[in-house]
């Protein structure tokens, strides 16, 4: 029984030791990079909202995974998110013109501001949806181009 009870130690030990490092291993990250290319001028800030799921998208960067707002030294502008869990992002981008932080819009709701997203959709009479926007991120780096548009000024 002792033999037993020693060899059950040793086995359980064993196997104990095989599933470590298993779960020592982290999930895979990745590295997005984003080149934003249309800008019209050079004034103001380009700001990304990046987000995992459709909640909010586009535009209620609360939701967002990362939000990020950079000067614009070069055009294009080139963005990275680092340490991304493998999976679907959606991007929307925003030439932040007069640096206030807001997609301003005229008195018909229409942005006065440039604006893109990732996949570069068919913009129609709304904002594109996340599963139209979303891009799959793996592997140790993805590159994605966005380019901006104008409706109006600018």
């Amino acid at each position: 029984m002792a033999s037993l009870l020693k060899t059950s130690a040793l086995l359980l030990t064993a196997l104990g030791s095989l599933t470590l490092p298993l779960s020592a291993i982290a999930s895979p990250t990745s590295q997005l990079t984003i080149e934003i290319d249309g800008l019209k001028n050079r004034n103001g800030q380009i700001c990304l909202s990046l987000f995992n799921n459709g909640r909010g998208f586009p535009d209620q960067g609360a939701n967002a995974v990362e939000q990020r707002c950079v000067s614009i030294t070069e055009a294009p502008v080139r963005v990275n998110f680092n340490n991304l869990q493998w999976g679907n992002y959606a991007v929307a981008v925003l030439h932040d013109v007069n640096g206030d932080g807001k997609a301003n819009r005229n008195f018909l709701g229409i942005p006065t501001e440039g604006f893109g997203f990732s996949n570069n959709p068919r913009i129609r009479t709304s904002a594109p949806n996340f599963n139209d926007t979303a891009v799959a991120v793996a592997g140790t780096n993805t590159n994605i181009q966005i380019r901006l548009r104008y409706l109006l000024g600018n």
